[in-house]
């Protein structure tokens, strides 16, 4: 076969490549805990799980390939989030990151603990390669798809009170909601299960689905 040469005679391999990488944003909310992230250990730091892409190798396969290695996850399906090619966004060198994000239940995500941790999004700290940068646009981009639909990731089970979605909400939101704007904006949303909360104090609430 021959070899590809552009306008100046010039092969692909002429020119100087980055390498590529994938880092990926697990996002979850633990019971009665804060909107938190998955971090995997590289000696002394603490990062996002990533790994650089092997050659012939698909995207999405070296996200798993990289969920299973540096934190024992599996089953997951993240999406592609954003590229960060800034080239001095790594200090190991020129480095573009194809940044992915899933956002899982607490019930869905186990993890081996002697890899990896979970922690409040607020407490992640100075993260290396440029991984903090990934996490902010990890968060806004949860928080833009949970200011107009109802629980979009799944995060709760089956049935559900308002009151109960609303504080998913907020934890998101990492800040208090009007009550009354809530519902107006989230109940058409929702399909009413005919059913009411067992074991409230008061009135019992109405129990909901996503529709």
């Amino acid at each position: 076969m021959e070899t590809y040469r552009d306008s100046h005679d010039r092969a692909l391999t002429d020119y100087p490549r980055p390498s590529v990488a994938v880092d990926t944003a697990v996002l979850t909310v633990p019971p009665g805990a804060a909107l938190s992230v998955l971090l995997v250990r590289t000696g002394d730091e603490w990062r996002l799980p990533g790994t650089f892409l092997h050659e012939r190798e698909r995207l999405a396969d070296a996200v798993l390939r990289s969920l299973q290695t540096k934190a024992g996850v599996s089953g997951l399906s993240p999406r592609q989030l954003h590229v960060f090619d800034d080239p001095a966004r790594d200090n190991r060198g020129w480095v573009l990151s194809v940044a992915h994000l899933d956002v899982v239940p607490w019930s869905r995500l186990t993890i081996d603990e002697s890899l990896a941790k979970i922690v409040p999004v607020t407490d992640a700290g100075a993260l290396p390669y440029g991984h903090n940068e990934i996490l902010d646009q990890a968060v806004a981009s949860i928080r833009s798809s949970y200011a107009t639909t109802p629980d979009p990731a799944g995060l709760l089970e089956h049935p559900f009170t308002l009151r109960q979605l609303q504080q998913l909400h907020e934890t998101i939101a990492g800040e208090p909601l009007m009550r009354d704007s809530f519902r107006r904006a989230m109940e058409p949303q929702l399909a009413a299960t005919g059913e009411l909360a067992a074991g409230t104090v008061g009135k019992p609430a109405r129990l909901f689905a996503r529709a």
